[in-house]
């Protein structure tokens, strides 16, 4: 099977570089969207994230083979409720949360009984957020999880991995709990420490702040990029995500209390091996394709919108 007519709910960095990488990628797949925010329903239109702009959630599914929530995690369930009465059947819904046993149960609670869910997460991102963010390129070379629930119909398994494929992302099939313990890992955790020292910097009172902004050295200036993506979105994972996250969260804070002891007995031998350790995970990375040697890392030219 594949998808003849494609809806977009919700119009930010995700849903719109969907539609760009639909049009530029899969040009015989009609899509609609829809935001409901009016002004990003104008921006949309403007950019042309999709064919058609609709007025209501309703409309925008009207006859999709495949609907893409692309709303906060925690707004899934509302977003969900919203079409509900309007899609046909044998319609696939999906969406592209960071965090996807919260997402399966919110979907499987707000559609009718039978409704093929299969969610996805594109793990693709920038910091940056709205309508004007998105790119077609966004999910090239980028991975794409897709963690159907027991039963799933293979068939729209495969035809969602076609789709993300076609978009020129990397398709893995997963079992949602894991995903979020992985995720936690390489992706929520990351987040909260960045949120953490960036506001640390922000709250001493013996650094200014226009000292933090004026002599911020590389690694401070990268904890900021992250820091500075949607608050909504990331409030909503660390939420939705909370038994994973504090699980990964304790862990941290064990092998920190380690090293803050190696620093303190003076124990370079400690530091150097987990130094060592940690630096080949980075190689690991760019062998991978996940990132770039470069100084800006190559950002410059894959992480900003056309």
């Amino acid at each position: 099977m594949s998808f003849d007519k494609v809806a977009i709910i919700g119009l930010g960095l995700l849903g719109g570089s969907i539609g760009l990488a639909v049009a530029q990628d899969l040009p015989g797949t009609a899509t609609a969207g829809y935001d409901a925010d009016p002004a990003v329903r104008q921006r949309a239109t403007e950019r042309g994230l999709a064919n058609t702009i609709c007025d209501s959630a309703a409309d925008a599914v009207a006859d999709a083979d495949l609907v893409i929530l692309c709303v906060p995690v925690g707004a899934m369930g509302t977003a969900a409720a919203e079409i509900a009465a309007a899609l046909k059947p044998g319609c696939v819904i999906s969406d592209v949360g960071s965090s996807k046993q919260s997402v399966l149960t919110a979907l499987s609670a707000a559609l009718p009984e039978g409704t093929a869910i299969i969610p996805a997460h594109p793990v693709a991102g920038t910091e940056h957020s709205g309508p004007d963010a998105g790119f077609a390129a966004l999910f090239r070379q980028r991975w794409c999880i897709i963690t159907p629930p027991e039963g799933a119909d293979p068939a729209q398994v495969e035809a969602l991995s076609a789709f993300w494929s076609a978009l020129g992302a990397n398709v893995e099939v997963m079992d949602p709990r894991h995903h979020d313990l992985v995720l936690a890992v390489t992706s929520h955790l990351p987040h909260l420490i960045a949120y953490t020292i960036v506001g640390t910097a922000s709250d001493l009172e013996n650094v200014t702040r226009s000292e933090v902004i004026k002599y911020s050295a590389g690694g401070f200036r990268d904890f900021t990029r992250i820091a500075a993506s949607d608050p909504t979105m990331w409030r909503d994972v660390f939420l939705n995500n909370k038994e994973a996250v504090l699980q990964m969260l304790q862990r941290f804070t064990e092998d920190l209390t380690a090293l803050q002891r190696a620093i303190r007995v003076g124990d370079g031998e400690q530091l150097f091996d987990h130094f060592t350790r940690t630096r080949a995970i980075r190689r690991s990375i760019i062998e991978e394709g996940q990132d770039d040697d470069r100084p800006d890392f190559g950002r410059s030219d894959h992480e900003r919108p056309a």
